[in-house]
């Protein structure tokens, strides 16, 4: 395991060691892995990213659901606790409206003993009077001097008599205390209408929301229509003070917002609108709380999220790494292969050159030899040297002498090792030296070769011996595709100021388009027997290195046409070297 760890760890560090990498991989293996880390990684990041988007919005979703649901419940039943209350105390002074008469209710010790057993039974009401058709409070029970108070100016004493009943907001009027009126019209014998008012304390309200089972951390309380506090809240004031927020406004039912108050927090604020009166019950709590559940699994799907990222990112660059490693392993190998193949072809063309070059050298030597032996017999045998004859033997053995040594020359070059080297080079030279090997076979098979040379073309900078092996490679198959008596063509010209193009055209059997298409693949050959089908392959692969491009054309009967461009200026580093 310790083992494991430690390979894994000096797997990383070689991937972030930067430098060392840069001189150590080509650029081309650096971008290679570059590439399939980006795409590897887009393609696990992306899915990955929005599977855990769309799971946090369903799990949001969810959770907020479950959390808001049951405080949406205990705001209905709460809005509907407050609405019973309220309906119970009208019902009950409504009762006493009607059980009793006007001239009874208007005694004040009746008045006094219904109103005792009116707090005993229900509680809360503060106290009990009577009005008359004129506004005025002729019986009274309860804390305050206000009997004989007249109340026909005021606007709930004109709504009473109206609608017949009335429910105040909360305000503080005589008694300098918030509470809230009710009031019942109702008709005495003479047919006058008086009222039965009572008064409740809103302290009422307090209890009745505060055992609905609230989180200790809940405001709630009344607000009217115009947004004012009917009771004390925890955060926003007390009774009659302005709510800071607006309630909008709209259908019965509970209601959900989630916004920032004025003081910056963030809130789920949950009302309930009462179906019979102007009251809206309120709900306020702390969105981290009521969300509480949904922010650790967040924090947890987020630290889930990063691992799993990081185990991506080092998995694909590990992986990464060893693909890209066993592709150049790879690479470096074929190009070992394709070098020993290119040597072994090497090897094969200079054993065919030394029959050649055997035979040229053969010639001279034996002009050498048979002018040696007649200096010798000049020197020996006649006293009165022939001194031209003598000279112009010596000649023909210097000439013999300087050819050997050109034959022996363009052995040299063409057998210089496999490494590029560059030097400035004629191509019509290049051509015309590369035929000199094959002159004997052309005299002997009465070949007839062609010279298109344009003369002015510019020297180009080069590898004269792989040049001279591509162009051997190229004349040995013209050579082979021509009967005795046939044509070959060679020409160079300019093709733009930076490359320079020379062909070799014979007039042989030519090749199908099935044999073009895989003339320079390895071991093809059409030469059944003696061909290794390395020759073109080779070729293709020199003709690359140098910078240049290869094209044949062939058709049946009529020839083949090999064209080769090659650039003026050797090309950029090769990346493979």
């Amino acid at each position: 395991m310790a083992d494991k760890m430690k390979k894994w760890w000096d797997l990383c560090r070689q991937i972030f060691e930067r430098d060392e990498e840069k001189k150590e991989m080509p650029r081309r293996y650096r971008r290679l892995r570059r590439n399939i880390i980006f795409l590897m990684l887009a393609v696990t990041l992306i899915p990955l990213a929005i599977m855990a988007a769309t799971n946090a919005m369903q799990y949001q979703k969810n959770i907020k659901s479950e959390r808001i649901k049951p405080i949406r419940a205990i705001a209905g039943k709460a809005a509907h606790s407050f609405e019973l209350f309220l309906e119970e105390r009208l019902s009950a002074i409504h009762f006493i409206s009607s059980s009793y008469s006007y001239e009874i209710l208007s005694g004040q010790a009746t008045l006094h003993r219904i109103f005792r057993i009116l707090r005993e039974e229900y509680g809360g009401y503060v106290d009990l009077g009577i009005i008359n058709n004129d506004g005025t409070k002729i019986a009274y029970t309860g804390p305050y001097d206000l009997l004989n108070k007249n109340y026909s100016n005021q606007q709930w004493f004109n709504e009473a008599r109206v609608r017949g009943v009335y429910i105040s907001d909360v305000f503080m009027g005589y008694r300098d205390l918030p509470h809230i009126a009710m009031a019942v019209q109702n008709l005495n014998d003479q047919g006058e209408s008086w009222i039965l008012r009572a008064t409740m304390d809103t302290k009422k309200f307090e209890d009745l929301i505060s055992p609905m089972g609230m989180d200790p951390i809940t405001d709630a309380f009344i607000v009217n229509s115009k947004g004012v506090l009917q009771s004390d809240s925890r955060n926003y004031g007390k009774v009659l003070d302005q709510f800071p927020m607006e309630i909008p406004s709209g259908d019965s039912g509970t209601h959900v917002r989630e916004l920032t108050d004025p003081d910056g927090r963030e809130i789920v604020m949950v009302y309930s609108r009462l179906i019979k009166y102007d009251f809206t019950l309120v709900m306020i709590l702390p969105q981290a709380n009521v969300f509480q559940p949904w922010h650790t699994l967040k924090q947890e799907m987020s630290y889930m999220f990063v691992a799993s990222v990081i185990a991506i990112f080092l998995v694909i660059f590990g992986s990464t790494h060893l693909l890209v490693k066993r592709i150049r392993e790879a690479d470096e190998k074929r190009v070992i292969a394709f070098r020993e193949l290119e040597y072994t072809q090497k090897l094969s063309s200079i054993g065919r050159l030394a029959a050649g070059v055997a035979h040229e050298i053969n010639n001279p030597l034996a002009i050498i030899n048979e002018k040696a032996g007649l200096l010798k017999d000049l020197v020996d045998h006649d006293k009165h040297h022939d001194k031209e004859k003598l000279m112009r033997g010596v000649s023909q053995i210097l000439q013999s002498v300087d050819r050997c040594r050109n034959i022996t020359h363009r052995l040299l070059g063409f057998a210089r090792r496999i490494g590029v080297q560059y030097e400035l080079l004629d191509i019509n030279e290049v051509l015309r030296d590369t035929l000199g090997f094959l002159e004997k076979e052309a005299h002997h098979r009465n070949l007839n070769i062609e010279f298109k040379f344009d003369e002015q073309i510019p020297k180009i900078s080069s590898d004269r011996g792989q040049l001279q092996q591509v162009i051997l490679n190229m004349l040995t198959n013209a050579f082979a595709a021509v009967k005795d008596g046939g044509e070959i063509v060679l020409s160079t010209w300019k093709k733009d100021e930076q490359t320079v193009a020379l062909a070799i055209r014979d007039n042989g059997h030519g090749m199908t388009e099935e044999t073009m298409r895989q003339i320079f693949e390895p071991f093809f050959t059409t030469k059944k027997g003696y061909g290794t089908g390395l020759g073109l392959s080779i070729t293709y692969g020199i003709i690359k290195k140098l910078g240049g491009e290869i094209k044949v054309d062939s058709k049946i009967e009529q020839g083949t046409t090999f064209t080769i461009f090659l650039p003026k200026t050797p090309p950029g580093e090769m990346e493979d070297d």
